[in-house]
Formats: C-alpha cells, structure tokens, sequence
C-alpha cells in the first residue's frame, strides 16, 4: 500500500494534468474544424484520470467502522 504522502502528490499530479487536458479539450472544440478522434481521445484520457483520481482519493478516506 502506498504512503500517503505518495497518494497525495499523485493525487496533485493527476488533478493538474486533468486540469490541462480539460483546457486542452475546451481550446480544440473553439477552433473549428478540429480532429473528432483527437479530441474523443482526450475526453477518454480525462475520465480515466478522474477515476484514478478517485481511486486514489477514498484511499486517503480512513475506514469507518459503523
């Protein structure tokens, strides 16, 4: 399992590349015509790193015991 100072500076990698193809994405889709495929790609890269994202954060959350 992974130190959670790890987890966290992972976490801050992954927010600002989700953040940078997010700008990406929005800079491709005003400048008609653009690449279809290229930008479908880019929307997939940005949900499988909002999932990783989320991954990584409930590892940060502690257990519960209810």
């Amino acid at each position: 399992m992974e130190d959670q100072e790890d987890i966290r500076q992972r976490l801050e990698a992954l927010r600002m590349e989700h953040h940078d193809l997010d700008d990406a994405i929005d800079r491709i889709a005003d400048s008609p015509p653009f690449d279809q495929i290229k930008l479908q790609r880019l929307k997939k890269r940005k949900l499988l790193l909002k999932d990783e994202i989320t991954r990584l954060e409930s590892m940060l959350i502690p257990d519960i015991i209810a």
